[in-house]
This record gives C-alpha cells, structure tokens and sequence, in this order.
C-alpha cells in the first residue's frame, strides 16, 4: 500500500479539503492510503472520518518563516517513522513549498505541488508567499493544478504547457441532483417558499469577496422585496460581513447559516447562485451549483473554465450594482431546466468516480516510477 502525504491549512469543511475528501472516499484503500499534515494546530471537521478511515492527521510546526530549520526537522523525522509515505502533495499555494522543500531534502522523490487559485491574497505575508511562488517549481518534480489559469499562474506557462497535470474539483454529483419534489419540502421547512433565493458559499475573506456581495443583495431587494441572502461558511471576516449587513439595514433577509454538511440540501433550496470572488482557481462551490442545475452568476475574475451550464454568466467587478441585480433578477422571467445541470457537470468531467479512478492510477504509476 501506498500512502500519500496532503499538505494542507487544516482538515476543515472548505473548498480544498472537501475536494481532496471526495477522492480519499473513493480510493481503494488497499492500493493507496491518505495522510494529512495540517499546517495550522486547529482540529477540522474531516479530522474523525479521516481516522476511521485509517489516515492519519500530523500537525507541523507551522509555515512561519523562523520556524524553518525546525519544519524541516520535523519532516525528516515523520518521513523516517514511516517509510510508507511515498509522494507529497502539497495544497499550501505558494507555501506548500515549505512541505515539498522537506520532503525533497528527506527523500521523497515524488513531490507534487497543486496551484488552487489565480492570484494571492495582499496580506502581511504577501512578499514572503511571492519568494515561494518563485521556488514553488524547483522543490517539485510534479506540477498539477484545479485547472489552466491557476496552473500558469503558479508555475508559468511554459512549464504549465509542458507538463501540467489538470485534476478537476470533481464532486459526487448524484448528491447535488436537482429534485423539485426534495426542493419544495426543504424550501417548506426553512421558510422560503415564498422568497427569491440568493445562495453563496465560501469562506468568509478577502477573496471571496461579501462586501461586495451584500452591496448588490442590498441593490437587489429595492426591486425584490422576498429575495433572501443565504450564506454559508465560516471565516475571520464573518463579523465584519455581519456588521456590514447591519449597516445596510438588510440583517433580517440575510441568513448567515456557518458550516454545514448538508450544502446539497440547501442548492435545492435555492433560486440561484452568485459568487462576486475577486479571485479563483476552479471554485469547487461552483461546480457543485451548477450540478445543481442552479442559474448561477460568477465575476469575471472566476476563470472562464468553471463556466459549464448555459445558465452560468460571468459579470465584470468594474460593473455596477444596479446591473448585477437587474441580471440576477433576470432569472425570473426565465425557465432554466435545472435537470441538465448534474449530467452537463458530469460531461465536463467532474464526475468524482471517473475523476477518482484516475487519481488513483496516476498515483500507483508515480510510485512505480519512483522505483525505478
């Protein structure tokens, strides 16, 4: 058996982990096995299920950069306690090249980085997060990536062109299947049958961008007095959001709903799906929307490779609210066949038993290579 080593924040219920999770269930677990090191020390929601699963969590020291010498320590000790690990893959962005650095300098000879996104956040650890970016490529011998835009972006478009590798944010579509009958009784339930549904799922930061988001729910509801605002996530700007929502004087049709582990239920609920991100990879939220069947609304910074339904329109950021709202409540007037979306999203290839059962034999002939 071979097992595989995910570097990643931490096992939480967001977009890179749950996509990552959708493979792990369904690998064959004789053949290859997942590992998880979680590079920040907060336990996540997939923690328990990767255990009975026979995975494993190990928790770094940390991406800081004093810490170096002592995560490079900490690598070679863990790749020594279990020769079983045999290729790393990195999910950190550009600081996965603090996992693939320690794992070359240890002796992984099969290092795989995965670019996720399209641009990184300006934070204090922007110039930090660009050294890396540039030696990202050196520390792997394997360059994958969500999808092109995110590829070239991490690892410039000669190498991407050569010999990336695309794995899609594949998803168990039959989960995400439009069904009226499962839409009427849970719109019933949550006390929305009468409401225009506005959905978005994503973290709560920069990127995502709610700020923006609720200027345009704020826009809209002058023309849709019934339209409700339906978030889930978590995130460290939720106050903020939720201050600013207050402010607009629109707390009371917006429903901040955390974390959740039945988003399929709540995709059937909806009437559409808008996600204003200032950037992204391939947004797994998307993908799972759009099986849905769900009109949905992406800003141009979304890579115009998550476009897969004829009811999937990207808007430009420099356009107004007022636009934004009149295009969202467009939809009314229209009769989408939301029925189309799981199998289109399946064409595409997101399909996560196909998508898995390549995984799986890109794995076993990376570790055949590496014998060799």
């Amino acid at each position: 058996m071979i097992r595989v080593l995910h570097s990643v924040s931490n096992m939480a219920r967001a977009g890179i982990e749950t996509m990552l999770m959708n493979y792990y269930r369904k690998m064959d677990l004789s053949q290859i096995q997942f590992d998880f090191l979680a590079n920040k020390p907060i336990p996540g929601e997939y923690d328990e299920e990767i255990r009975q699963m026979g995975g494993r969590v190990f928790v770094s020291p940390g991406l800081n950069p004093l810490h170096f010498p002592r995560y490079e320590r900490f690598m070679r000790d863990l790749i020594a306690a279990n020769p079983e690990i045999r290729i790393v893959h990195a999910h950190n962005e550009a600081m996965g090249y603090y996992a693939l650095k320690s794992a070359k300098d240890a002796g992984i000879r099969i290092r795989i980085a995965h670019a996720h996104n399209t641009q990184i956040i300006r934070d204090y650890k922007y110039p930090l997060k660009m050294v890396c970016k540039a030696l990202l490529p050196s520390a792997a011998t394997d360059c994958w990536s969500c999808g092109r835009d995110a590829g070239i972006y991490y690892f410039g478009e000669k190498r991407w062109r050569e010999s990336g590798v695309t794995l899609h944010n594949a998803i168990d579509i039959g989960r995400f299947r439009y069904q009226a009958d499962q839409r009427a009784r849970f719109r019933r339930q949550a006390g929305l049958e009468k409401c225009f549904v506005i959905g978005h799922v994503g973290r709560f930061n920069v990127q995502k961008n709610h700020n923006r988001l609720l200027d345009i729910f704020a826009c809209l509801l002058q023309a849709e007095k019934d339209a409700r605002l339906v978030l889930i996530g978590v995130g460290e700007l939720e106050d903020a959001v939720r201050k600013k929502a207050d402010a607009l004087g629109i707390r009371e049709k917006v429903l901040f709903l955390g974390q959740l582990p039945n988003v399929n239920d709540w995709l059937q609920a909806m009437d559409c799906f808008v996600l204003p991100s200032l950037f992204e990879g391939l947004p797994v939220a998307g993908v799972e929307a759009q099986a849905a069947g769900l009109p949905c609304f992406f800003s141009d910074r979304v890579t115009d490779e998550a476009l897969l339904l004829p009811q999937t329109f990207r808007i430009s950021l420099k356009d107004c609210d007022e636009l934004w709202a009149r295009r969202i409540l467009e939809i009314k007037t229209k009769n989408y066949d939301r029925l189309q979306g799981a199998d289109i999203v399946r064409d595409a290839g997101y399909d996560i038993d196909t998508e898995a059962a390549k995984l799986q034999a890109w794995y076993l002939e990376m570790a055949m290579r590496e014998q060799r």
